[in-house]
């Protein structure tokens, strides 16, 4: 669980990592790369694909109070892991069903 001290701050440190960007959202932290992903979180600077990524707080806390951000967002993040657990649960998905699923023997000659 992280550290919910960020919460009762006084003030805010001027940037956030994804976990610290996660908490004041009211996201997990893993759903922060599939808000990036989706264009709806943009980390500060340019950073590696693998290197830490960190937020404005100013724009965060605007995002966080934005009712139409967060309906995207949320939405986002729920179409991320449906379409991950139907391809978890069925392989992989190609127009509506899955892979290699009923095409033995559909071949057009």
């Amino acid at each position: 669980m992280p550290d919910r001290t960020l919460l009762t701050m006084p003030r805010l440190p001027a940037r956030l990592d994804a976990q610290q960007a996660a908490l004041l959202l009211g996201f997990a932290e893993h759903d922060i790369p599939v808000l990036i992903k989706a264009r709806l979180l943009k980390p500060l600077g340019s950073p590696a694909q693998n290197g830490i990524k960190w937020f404005s707080t100013a724009e965060l806390e605007a995002l966080a109070q934005d009712r139409a951000w967060l309906d995207r967002a949320t939405k986002a993040v729920q179409s991320h892991w449906r379409v991950r657990n139907r391809e978890k649960n069925l392989g992989p998905v190609s127009e509506g069903r899955p892979v290699g699923f009923g095409d033995q023997g559909n071949e057009q000659a």
